[in-house]
């Protein structure tokens, strides 16, 4: 039960282990006409990895992030990293934050101010937080998961303990990509508690019943149609880590450019480099590409899967280039749906590229839940 103040400190032979490997990195080859069709392009994981090299400050990221208050406990025998930011408005609501593959905490750091403290930003004071924001098992710096099991299922339930054991009597949960899967089953299995669950996906498809697709609108349609192509020429990680993860993690362990590589392939060249490098960064920091990826392992083995719909309140933001939720299908995994807004811009990372417009709709929704 015991909670314990945590400071993120990376010894300095570390970084350096880090530079050496970069300085002698051995570059694959690639086709001359070579487009993101077979991946994530040599010329463009190259510009990241100068930048890593030359220009990269892991120590000024560091600092930012040990701004808040940050702790550890151990929850169903599992290490848990989490910052815990408390709002300087007494009555704010709790709000827990969950991260998803291959981001981290540092997802949420363009968000934490504004949704803790709306008052310093223009905002009302009445849509305040505090924040509870967890590193999931496997992941940064909850460490590695030294047993079977660890799916969204279970880290909803040490989600509701670890609110539980912050005090917090009533809380809301908002999730994005795995949080996204997370935050729902917390709702599930904590419904006494939690007032309501906001994400940015709702990962509901098709049954594979030709009947459920003849009275989609043709917009649905085009979603239904964009999902399959994805499944066939964009989830690769998913295949990979949900059949085999041990495979490819030998090599991320061993290599920092594989590592980039990889988790570069969903961050993508849209975002600020600096914010592909430290989500990278704190995965080869802590070793923790093995782990992370039997998240999805687990998942996709789990025995234990609920059948019933969720009955707690959700609400989705779904923003432009993310996947594009259906609907009707969601209401048939969940059914209490009380918002559900889309956006003609942002990202799979909204609150990185999009904090404004995450931030609205997150205190709209919980206007309307608490």
């Amino acid at each position: 039960m015991s909670i314990h103040e945590f400071r993120i400190d990376i010894p300095q032979a570390d970084l350096d282990d880090l530079t050496q490997r970069l300085s002698r990195v051995r570059w694959t080859n690639e086709l001359p006409d070579g487009g993101t069709d077979y991946g994530v392009p040599l010329e463009y994981l190259q510009s990241l990895v100068q930048r890593w090299r030359d220009d990269y400050d892991w120590r000024a990221w560091e600092a930012r992030l040990n701004q808040y208050p940050q702790f550890t406990t151990t929850i169903d025998g599992q290490n848990v990293h989490f910052l815990h930011v408390r709002s300087p408005e007494p009555d704010a609501t709790p709000l827990l934050l969950t991260h998803g593959w291959p981001t981290t905490v540092v997802e949420y750091l363009d968000v934490i101010d504004r949704l803790s403290d709306p008052r310093a930003h223009g905002g009302d004071p009445a849509d305040a937080f505090h924040l509870v924001i967890p590193s999931v098992p496997g992941f940064g710096f909850s460490g590695h998961t030294t047993e079977r099991g660890w799916n969204r299922y279970r880290v909803a339930r040490a989600w509701a303990e670890l609110m539980s054991r912050l005090g917090y009597e009533r809380y809301g949960a908002h999730g994005n990509d795995g949080g996204s899967l997370i935050s729902p089953e917390v709702g599930r299995c904590d419904p006494d508690h939690v007032l309501g669950v906001h994400v940015t996906q709702v990962f509901s498809f098709p049954s594979g019943d030709p009947a459920e697709l003849e009275g989609l609108s043709e917009e649905d349609r085009k979603r239904v149609e964009f999902l399959g192509w994805w499944t066939e020429n964009g989830g690769a990680y998913d295949k990979l880590q949900s059949t085999a993860p041990q495979t490819l993690s030998h090599a991320l362990a061993d290599s920092p450019v594989g590592q980039l590589g990889w988790n570069a392939q969903l961050l993508g060249a849209n975002l600020d480099p600096d914010y592909v490098l430290t989500n990278t960064m704190i995965y080869w920091l802590t070793n923790t590409a093995a782990s992370s990826a039997r998240l999805y392992y687990e998942d996709f083995h789990a025995t234990d899967k609920p059948t019933e719909p969720t009955t707690v309140p959700l609400g989705l933001a779904n923003f432009a280039w993310d996947f594009q939720s259906i609907r009707v299908f969601a209401e048939r995994d969940h059914k209490n749906i009380v918002s559900w807004n889309t956006y003609d811009t942002g990202s799979h990372f909204a609150a990185h590229d999009a904090p404004d417009l995450l931030t609205d709709d997150i205190r709209t929704f919980f206007r309307r839940v608490s």
